[in-house]
């Protein structure tokens, strides 16, 4: 217990227990605890996520390989397909994406089986990565003449699940910020879309672009497409603004948002440098419990969905 005294006042007294970090201590714990008690049941069933969004900067791959890495620790067992040729999806799972290996740009150029080129990431052996590597840079002018163009990493993905133990639970595909062939690609092999919002201005600029984009492949390409998920990153609740950002986005979509946040953390930015996710980076900092609480979430309403 400290005392204060101001000039001409009486002395008044605080407790650290009423500081700021001991109420943040004291929540990151209480979360801990709800996290080891949550009782996570899987489907059964594989959920294929394109995590996508036009507008750069909002945390798209962070979220992707995040998110992976969190279901993965709660018991489920999932493939990530890296289609962005910066390829920071597999350097944050750790999977080597050299220009001499074999990557998701054999697959839908050279038709090589996906089976060829998947990596298990060192992080978890439930954790399997399809990599990118530079040569992805090219694709998307090669896919121009290809044939089957905008459904050559479906045929592959649906080979590769088809052979015998190959079943996962969730396989996240993550995209690069446009509409180009690679992730039409994405869009008609998978049956969701997550879609990551930053919690600042401008969060949803090129939103209503995206969702027509999802429209149009629903008309044309993959009917069973839809907008499943929306995860707010980069909160900072001290701010007005991202309260203003997240009330707006969760009153245009009520049933997509979910409940869970995710919070600006340095540790969330210092894990790829390190090879890592945040998960196994620092499993314990405030963002890997928001990843860890937001892939609980989403497992939750698939089952509830299932039962509905």
């Amino acid at each position: 217990m400290f005392h204060v005294k101001q000039s001409g006042e009486a002395s008044s007294s605080f407790s650290l227990d009423d500081s700021p970090i001991a109420r943040e201590i004291a929540d990151l714990s209480a979360r801990r605890r709800a996290l080891e008690a949550a009782d996570v049941t899987l489907s059964g069933r594989t959920r294929v996520l394109t995590v996508s969004n036009q507008k750069g900067g909002v945390g798209k791959t962070t979220t992707a390989v995040n998110i992976s890495a969190a279901l993965a620790s709660v018991g489920a067992r999932v493939l990530v397909i890296d289609l962005d040729p910066q390829g920071n999806a597999s350097t944050a799972l750790g999977v080597k994406h050299n220009a001499e290996t074999p990557s998701i740009y054999d697959v839908l150029i050279n038709e090589v089986p996906l089976a060829d080129i998947v990596q298990t990431s060192p992080e978890s052996p439930s954790l399997l990565c399809a990599p990118s590597t530079i040569h992805l840079a090219g694709a998307e002018i090669e896919l121009v003449s290809q044939v089957a163009r905008e459904h050559r990493l479906r045929g592959a993905l649906r080979d590769y699940l088809e052979i015998e133990g190959n079943h996962f639970d969730f396989v996240i595909i993550d995209c690069p910020p446009s509409l180009g062939l690679l992730t039409i690609n994405a869009f008609t092999a998978a049956d969701e879309v997550m879609i990551p919002i930053q919690c600042e201005y401008y969060a949803l600029e090129g939103l209503s672009q995206l969702l027509g984009s999802v429209q149009m492949i629903q008309k044309h390409l993959n009917p069973k497409l839809h907008v499943s998920t929306i995860l707010l990153t980069m909160y900072d609740g001290r701010t007005r603004l991202a309260q203003q950002v997240a009330e707006e986005v969760r009153s245009h979509f009520t049933h997509e948002v979910l409940s869970t946040v995710i919070p600006r953390s340095v540790r969330v930015s210092e894990a790829p440098s390190f090879g890592q996710t945040v998960i196994a980076y620092d499993g314990q900092s405030a963002g890997a419990i928001a990843y860890r609480e937001a892939a609980v979430e989403i497992v939750a309403r698939d089952t509830t969905e299932k039962e509905s």
